[in-house]
């Protein structure tokens, strides 16, 4: 019984992502495939849920099946990159940031090969799937290693445009950290009025009395924040921190400087990950600011609909812009 409903809630997930509105990685790809035959992927017995197959129905003598084999998928990725290749690789975060990350950390990182690392279904996306399927512990893992790049984009545009930007342009390892593809959409189209560029923040609403900033899919969630606290005269600047290494620390000066107040919100413990990473450029600054972070307070996440596990944890809308107005009121 329990097999015949996991085999159902799978093929409810495949359908979900099928319809998917939003841009990913294979998709992408499949694009730049023609022009870029330097590009291979990678995926372990994942290659549907992860969209990765987009494009292997393309490309499919550049479509590699490892099967669940997360580790040996990592280090031949890096094999394939030591020989002109520019791999990349997409499956569950929990598999691919958590479980795998000696082999990214020795095999990728350390020697410094141009390998793409997609995570996806990150923080408790996979929702009743349990705490083995989350992934709230990859940002802080992989920002520690040396020479890595560590990127949470807001939608499937902003991904899109970052990954193109890392086949023509970018050299050294990269983790995305992405989604399901469900997410509510930031940046309408792939032809954005607002450039997603590696290492560059951006500014999507302006304030004066506090700034969020977030990562992945929080940053739709603090633009309705936002526009809740407006109502109470309250004015937010909001900032898509999607490159969490190497960060954009200028637009966390002008934040601290100008508003005074700076809220991070994640879907990510805040032990190691984007709040940490902007506290420690605050500390350095030597810029007086208040500061706080936001996301899972150094606990395993509960199991349950994402839905209501983003209420629970005050990561929706809602839940941000009560903490934001407590910790002003501090």
């Amino acid at each position: 019984m329990a097999a015949t409903t996991f085999h159902k809630d799978t093929w409810e997930l495949y359908k979900s992502m099928e319809s998917s509105k939003q841009l990913t990685v294979g998709e992408k790809l499949a694009k730049l495939g023609d022009d870029h035959p330097e590009v291979v992927a990678l995926c372990a017995d994942l290659g549907k849920p992860t969209r990765l197959w987009d494009f292997g129905k393309e490309f499919p003598d550049r479509f590699f099946n490892f099967g669940l084999a997360e580790k040996n998928m990592v280090t031949a990725a890096a094999g394939l990159a030591s020989t002109g290749k520019t791999p990349f690789v997409a499956t569950y975060a929990s598999f691919l940031g958590v479980l795998a990350a000696e082999n990214i950390r020795t095999a990728v990182a350390y020697t410094n090969q141009n390998v793409r690392l997609v995570g996806t279904h990150t923080g408790i996306a996979m929702g009743f799937y349990g705490s083995s399927h989350h992934a709230t512990e990859d940002i802080s893992i992989t920002r520690a290693m040396a020479n890595m790049t560590v990127i949470s984009p807001a939608d499937g545009a902003a991904l899109a445009e970052m990954v193109e930007e890392s086949v023509k342009s970018y050299q050294g390892p990269i983790y995305f950290r992405v989604s399901r593809g469900r997410e509510e959409p930031v940046y309408q189209k792939e032809a954005s009025d607002v450039q997603n560029k590696i290492g560059k923040a951006n500014i999507l609403r302006d304030g004066t009395d506090l700034t969020i900033i977030a990562c992945g899919i929080e940053v739709n969630e603090a633009l309705k924040a936002a526009e809740e606290l407006s109502e109470e005269n309250i004015s937010v600047r909001v900032i898509d921190m999607h490159t969490i290494k190497p960060m954009d620390t200028e637009a966390v000066y002008n934040a601290a400087r100008e508003t005074g107040a700076i809220l991070t919100v994640e879907e990510h413990n805040i032990q190691g990950g984007l709040g940490s990473a902007v506290s420690e450029v605050l500390m350095e600054s030597g810029i007086n600011c208040k500061f706080k972070r936001h996301g899972f307070y150094d606990e395993y996440s509960l199991i349950g609909k994402p839905y209501y596990l983003y209420k629970h944890y005050k990561l929706n809308g809602e839940g941000i812009g009560s903490v934001a107005q407590e910790f002003l009121n501090q």
